[in-house]
């Protein structure tokens, strides 16, 4: 049994890998946003929407270049790659319209967010692009470095990936959306956000460890199933 939490005592050196260090300065970005652009609980919750598209972007890459060694691994991916993106597609749909009512104001009446052309301006407006990049590049790092770089390709199992960035988003942001509307009820003070997104960096990386330790699409031999990832 204790091996089974030994991911949440990870060592000093697998904190200071390059994409951990990454992973941590893209974090960094909404926390400035917090402090010095004075973010409220919206940006936040669509900042970090928007990188559970990424993780769904990368996830297919994964799913696509995982074990090209299996003579039938084309046949399989061929059926589960495109089911995956219109589920996990369907779910960040579903996501991303509870934020917009839930945070954005979407269902009142003169919201801003009406409509797509609308969302986009409302992206632009709230000055988020920075740090969505800054995410975007730390999982790009995380796959070039680990899953391409160390070889974690050649053992990644499709059926398992195509399930990790659902641990994701259900540990992560069933967090987040609580904490939010937490905050919301507080009236958006800035160390709860502040201490909000640290909670989010901690969660993140203590799941890249785990994933990279692992190996990513990798069942444990230990627990049956790996749990959440950080998709990245």
């Amino acid at each position: 049994m204790p091996n089974r939490f030994s991911w949440l005592r990870p060592q000093v050196a697998e904190w200071m890998t390059p994409s951990v260090v990454i992973l941590v300065a893209a974090n960094l970005v909404p926390l400035y946003g917090v402090c010095f652009l004075r973010w409220q609980v919206f940006p936040i919750m669509l900042l970090f929407w928007l990188e559970n598209v990424v993780v769904g972007g990368f996830n297919v890459l994964k799913m696509m270049l995982a074990s090209p060694g299996e003579p039938d691994g084309w046949v399989v991916k061929l059926f589960m790659i495109p089911f995956f993106w219109v589920h996990y597609g369907g779910f960040a749909g579903g996501h991303l319209l509870f934020v917009l009512v839930l945070f954005g104001g979407f269902a009142e009446r003169g919201s801003r967010v009406s409509d797509v052309a609308s969302f986009w301006r409302a992206i632009s407006d709230l000055q988020i692009g920075w740090a969505a990049l800054a995410l975007l590049l730390s999982h790009a790092a995380s796959f070039f470095l680990n899953y391409i770089g160390k070889g974690e390709f050649r053992t990644a199992k499709v059926r398992d990936l195509m399930m990790g960035p659902y641990g994701r988003v259900v540990l992560l942001h069933v967090t987040l959306i609580f904490g939010g509307m937490l905050i919301l009820a507080l009236g958006s003070p800035v160390p709860a956000l502040v201490l909000l997104l640290v909670l989010k960096t901690f969660i993140d990386v203590q799941a890249h460890v785990r994933e990279h330790r692992e190996g990513p699409g990798v069942r444990s031999q230990e627990s049956g199933v790996r749990g959440g990832t950080s998709g990245s």
